[in-house]
């Protein structure tokens, strides 16, 4: 896997908007949230781009993607906000010019097709990490802020992935695996079966965590999961944080915790959960692509 050169302050980080619109006054509010880390900031085009529920068409999406990766100036990039979006222009995305221009690239939720794309075709390490409008602009606290810039500028000098305080990590599985970190949102990863971007687990640690999904969908994925191999060919699975993943529309309904019972431990895997990544606030970033190890036996995840 290749590693992105690490940040420094002064550093320029481009914003992109894969997916869906940002209100004009939370682009600039997120430029201003980057500059005070110290950073100078490149708003690309697609940020003020409006199609419906995307942020601009296919093409102006990708394409600032690919000049962000392009231009020489530009040192990492992070996404303004998930949404949806990103699976259109996977096909777009200049894959070759990625892998000549590795960078930090930072999101979460429906930036998770991007981020299976960039993992499996160029090999990079990448960030499931806070976005500039979603998690900056107001209520950035301090453990989410250091967990990011502990991730992007320090990485080599930590070595295991905290929770914050007052928020344990779980096992649903006890047991040790190792292997290269993947996933992301649920629904997202459940969308690339099929497809030229599936993801690939074989041998590595799957990360799943998802947001306002019931019990019943949750159980729909993680069957298709199954079905598709991708659960059995894991060495084992880290749990994040479940946003108000309650029963709604089935009453009586399995709980969240029963599905997972059913579909995760049955297949006697390390399996550690409550890790504080996704939809959550504080949040853990994650690099996807790096080899770890989980003890399902201390609840510790550490960077290899």
């Amino acid at each position: 896997m290749i590693k992105s050169k690490t940040l420094k302050k002064g550093d320029c980080i481009g914003i992109v908007a894969p997916a869906s619109p940002t209100p004009e006054e939370d682009v600039i509010r997120s430029k201003e949230a980057l500059e005070k880390l110290g950073f100078e900031v490149k708003v690309g085009q697609s940020c003020y781009g409006r199609y419906g529920y995307l942020s601009g068409n296919d093409d102006l999406r990708a394409g600032d993607i690919n000049r962000m990766f392009g231009d020489k100036n530009i040192d990492g990039i992070m996404c303004i906000r998930g949404g949806y979006g990103t699976p259109r222009i996977l096909e777009k995305i200049d894959y070759s010019c990625i892998r000549k221009n590795p960078k930090v690239f930072i999101g979460y939720s429906d930036i998770t097709a991007i981020h299976i794309a960039l993992n499996q075709i160029c090999r990079l390490i990448t960030f499931h990490g806070p976005m500039a409008s979603t998690d900056m602009i107001k209520d950035f606290d301090d453990f989410t802020r250091e967990s990011l810039m502990d991730s992007i500028m320090y990485e080599d000098i930590v070595e295991e992935v905290k929770n914050p305080c007052g928020h344990e990590i779980q096992t649903l599985v006890k047991g040790c695996a190792e292997g290269l970190l993947v996933g992301g949102n649920l629904s997202l990863i459940a969308a690339t079966i099929g497809t030229p971007y599936e993801i690939d687990t074989r041998g590595k640690i799957l990360f799943i965590e998802d947001i306002d999904e019931e019990p019943y969908s949750i159980d729909r994925m993680l069957t298709q999961l199954s079905l598709s191999s991708k659960l059995d060919e894991a060495s084992g699975f880290i749990l994040g944080d479940w946003n108000n993943c309650i029963a709604k529309s089935y009453n009586p309904s399995l709980t969240l915790t029963e599905v997972l019972d059913d579909l995760i431990v049955p297949l006697n895997k390390p399996t550690i959960c409550n890790i504080r990544a996704g939809h959550c606030k504080p949040m853990v970033t994650l690099q996807l692509g790096r080899k770890i190890s989980i003890d399902g036996n201390r609840g510790k995840i550490m960077l290899k």
